[in-house]
């Protein structure tokens, strides 16, 4: 179980994320959607502590970690941020090292993994996305769904408890984009515990079986994925989903 409790987050006057609370069981998926500008990737950043919440805690498993305003130390930072594997909108791979180097790399630096080890783990991971064909060309070389399919594969390396992906077919067109819901899909369907922010409603609908609707920092209404999208309690929220690209007509075909 990972569990956010009483989150806030200030960036010196804007409150970003105002007592949020969550639970996400393992083995679940939770789709966080909202508007630009909602708090959906400060959350995700507070949650692998990119970001630092001012107060709230964070449990992991067995891991608790408050906040009270106060730096932490690196060595607490480590005991949460080395459990949390994050997927960016962007990709952000090494442009200069190969598609395998950008798995190993994190394995041997990080984690102090041996070469062996780090390489076959990152082998039996390009396989999983159907990469391993291409393990040693240059990200430049791939397409946008390839590259993002890449960084899933590296988050994934250290077996982290959770998944943290961060818009992560918002830079894709709608065909790339359908790699990357494939791949989260089989990831879903083996249990990978994940937490999602996300514009793309058939990424939601068919691979978080829970969402959350975040709004200026806020929780406005949580529940079921189908039932929230097709019948939302806040108008709010059906105001919001409405907006999306294909609207709930999109939903429905999923």
């Amino acid at each position: 179980m990972i569990s956010l409790n009483g989150i806030n987050k200030y960036f010196q006057d804007n409150h970003v994320l105002k007592d949020i609370s969550l639970q996400l069981p393992k083995g679940s998926v939770t789709a966080l959607i909202g508007p630009s500008g909602s708090g959906k990737s400060t959350l995700l950043r507070c949650l692998n502590l990119l970001e630092t919440p001012q107060s709230g805690s964070i449990t992991l498993d067995q891991e608790t970690l408050a906040f009270n305003g106060k730096p932490l130390r690196t060595r607490d930072i480590q005991r949460i941020s080395r459990q949390t594997g994050m997927v960016f909108q962007n990709f952000s791979l090494f442009p200069h090292k190969t598609v395998l180097e950008n798995i190993t790399e994190g394995l041997l630096v990080v984690h102090k993994w041996s070469k062996g080890d780090a390489i076959a783990r990152a082998e039996a991971l390009l396989e999983k996305v159907g990469l391993l064909h291409k393990r040693d060309v240059m990200p430049a070389t791939l397409s946008g769904g390839q590259q993002q399919r890449v960084a899933i594969a590296r988050a994934l390396a250290p077996s982290p408890k959770v998944l943290l992906c961060d818009e992560p077919t918002s830079a894709l067109d709608p065909e790339l984009s359908a790699e990357v819901v494939a791949v989260l899909k089989q990831l879903a369907e083996e249990g990978t515990t994940m937490l999602m922010a996300t514009h793309d409603l058939r990424l939601a609908a068919s691979v978080a079986s829970h969402t959350i609707f975040l709004e200026a920092g806020e929780i406005i209404e949580t529940g079921d994925s189908a039932q929230l999208f097709r019948h939302p309690q806040k108008a709010r929220t059906a105001q919001y989903i409405a907006t999306l690209t294909g609207g709930l007509s999109a939903v429905g075909q999923v």
